[in-house]
């Protein structure tokens, strides 16, 4: 019964675009969905509303399975730490109340909790624990090229390579919740009560899937094996890590070639390359100055593949109508968005590419 509702409420919060219901879903989204509801705990609405592209879809749970889920050298509380301050640099709230909450749900002890609480709201310095303290601020700086080339992920290169991994998936997955899901999982004016209830019961259900073991490389079968489409150097510690991101990138790059017109993936190449990580400009026009080039039939997907690689949590309804008018279908829309998101996140990926030698110095993250 729970899971049924699970679903419902999965498929339900996506914005825009109507997520595959299971049993209308082929064989690629069958097995997804299958494995998320497995080893994830239920249907989780970031990786269901992008079942329009079967490929988008297996790649975005390629890299949350094979960084977050699978059970590796890292423990499941500091990669939720992770996903919960990559989501906040990000303005992503949806994200930092989900794993915010899961990490609460994995807390020991009076300590722990007050750790996952400063981790939610952005205090790092009120952190307890002076290895996640390390991890949440090298994390909440990973999106800034400066601070991300002068703060490298810590621990050994198996660690490094893990929670590096947590970190770009959730700068992919962010922008892509940014524009397809509400500000939180929760229903628009839920009282307060009913919240805390609601907020209980996904933390017992996530903390059970969490407290499994999940072999790594489970998923990979989903996706064909494949050469990286961007270097992935920040990732050489860990080959399970490695070839997921070489298979779920390179599925991104081929639905992005089918949907994303070469005049707009120019654009975007082209701008990331320069980007720095700072937030564009809220006044001088910005991204209409950048698209005035284009021919204007690609003007509207290179607004939003804009919006969706540099400022997500900006890319309103108005921004995917104007596409939705080019004749773009549920599927054209998801793979634009996939492609701008996951070019983004390998940019901010390759600004950290060099790993330590050294173990994580923590009193508690190998909870």
């Amino acid at each position: 019964m729970f899971i049924r509702v699970a679903r419902r409420s999965s498929l339900g919060q996506a914005r825009h675009v109507t997520p595959v219901p299971p049993p209308a879903a082929g064989d690629l989204v069958a097995q997804v969905y299958a494995q998320v509801e497995r080893d994830f705990g239920m249907l989780a609405p970031p990786i269901a509303l992008h079942s329009p592209s079967p490929q988008a879809l297996a790649a975005s749970w390629v890299i949350l399975r094979e960084t977050l889920v699978a059970t590796g050298v890292t423990g499941r509380a500091v990669k939720e730490a992770v996903g919960a301050a990559v989501s906040r640099s990000n303005t992503c709230p949806y994200c930092v109340d989900v794993h915010a909450a899961t990490l609460r749900g994995l807390a020991d002890d009076g300590s722990a909790a007050r750790d996952a609480t400063a981790v939610a709201t952005g205090g790092a310095e009120a952190i307890g624990d002076t290895g996640l303290r390390e991890i949440v601020r090298w994390a909440g700086a990973s999106g800034r090229r400066d601070l991300a080339r002068r703060s490298q992920p810590p621990g050994s290169p198996a660690e490094a390579a893990e929670l590096a991994g947590v970190a770009v998936t959730f700068h992919y997955l962010n922008r892509m919740v940014n524009v397809f899901l509400r500000e939180s999982p929760f229903p628009p004016g839920l009282p307060a009560a009913a919240r805390g209830g609601l907020l209980r019961l996904l933390v017992r259900v996530l903390r059970g899937a969490t407290l499994g073991t999940h072999p790594p490389g489970a998923s990979l079968d989903l996706l064909p094996p494949a050469e990286p489409a961007a270097p992935l150097g920040w990732a050489a510690g860990s080959p399970t890590v490695t070839e997921a991101f070489a298979r779920a990138s390179t599925a991104v790059e081929a639905a992005g070639v089918r949907s994303v017109p070469g005049s707009v993936r120019e654009l975007v190449t082209a701008t990331l390359a320069d980007w720095d990580g700072t937030e564009p400009p809220l006044s001088g026009g910005w991204p209409g100055n950048l698209v005035t080039g284009l021919p204007p039939a690609d003007r509207p997907a290179g607004r939003l593949a804009l919006l969706t690689a540099l400022a997500s949590y900006r890319a309103g309804p108005g921004a995917v109508e104007a596409f939705r008018r080019t004749g773009s279908d549920d599927r054209a829309l998801i793979e634009l968005t996939s492609w701008a998101a996951m070019t983004a996140a390998l940019t901010v990926g390759g600004w950290s590419n060099t790993v330590s030698a050294e173990p994580i110095n923590t009193e508690r993250t190998d909870r």
